[in-house]
């Protein structure tokens, strides 16, 4: 079996406050692009990870990854034997390692059906993971695993270009950055609408860990596109097109102005 791992992109991300489990109540617009890590699985005595691909070396405990874990979270028969070519950046806020559990998940379903709870078991891996399962566009809320889906996906197709300056940007310190402002909900509406009206809350924070995350955005934004903004928690920042043709443009003078950084073109599913 092979499947994709879709890179996750957060088109809005508004924190609205600490909890007391530690944890932050959020919401949040997940989009996903029609790129990313691949996997495949083959029958094997026991279940097995072997990675390869520019960011595996990153992937330094094949125990303790989170293909792995998925694995071994759902029943799936006799031991797979999985590859996974790693081609987005680890703690890059494009939901890498979740995505890849939800191939994982998406594999298992396509083999032998998945149980009841999986939204629970996903939940339990990575806040990100039961809608990196989905892989299409869905609202989430709570800690960002109470998932309600768009009706209305008016950008279905967009040209999406993801740049990274190759600098890893752990989740935790970022939302302890966060200075706690609840600064209102998230809009309603259209994908799009949602989209161009929200925000990303963790941004700020981001940028005060990272400085080169601005530099990213205000390239993005020097190529015209109709929107630019951070994912996640960074440091992946991505830009919506009208065209084809703009992200392309946009991703040749990118490469040729910073070279440096790493980048992935792809459309919005």
């Amino acid at each position: 079996m092979q499947e994709a791992a879709y890179a996750k992109i957060n088109l809005a991300l508004h924190v609205r406050r600490r909890r007391d489990d530690g944890y932050h109540e959020l919401e949040t617009l997940f989009a996903f692009v029609d790129n990313g890590d691949r996997l495949s699985a083959v029958p094997g005595a026991v279940d097995r990870l072997s990675a390869h691909g520019e960011f595996a070396v990153a992937l330094d405990d094949p125990f303790g990854n989170i293909v792995a874990k998925a694995l071994n979270t759902l029943p799936h028969g006799a031991g797979w034997a999985v590859t996974l070519d790693k081609r987005l950046p680890v703690a890059a806020g494009l939901g890498g390692g979740s995505a890849d559990a939800g191939a994982v998940f998406r594999m298992v379903e396509r083999a032998h059906g998945l149980p009841e709870d999986w939204p629970l078991r996903a939940a339990k891996l990575g806040a990100d993971v039961p809608a990196c399962v989905l892989s299409r566009p869905c609202i989430g809320t709570g800690t960002g695993t109470e998932l309600a889906e768009v009706a209305d996906n008016d950008l279905a197709g967009c040209p999406v270009l993801l740049v990274n300056p190759r600098l890893p940007v752990p989740t935790g310190p970022v939302f302890a950055a966060w200075d706690g402002i609840d600064r209102g909900a998230m809009p309603q509406g259209s994908l799009r609408t949602i989209a161009l009206a929200g925000r990303n809350d963790l941004e700020p924070p981001a940028l005060g860990l990272c400085p080169q995350i601005g530099e990213v955005l205000a390239a993005l934004r020097d190529t015209a596109p109709f929107l630019a903004r951070m994912s996640g928690s960074g440091a992946t920042c991505f830009a919506l097109y009208d065209t084809p043709g703009a992200r392309d443009a946009a991703a040749q003078e990118l490469a040729r102005s910073q070279p440096g950084w790493w980048q992935m073109a792809g459309k919005l599913r």
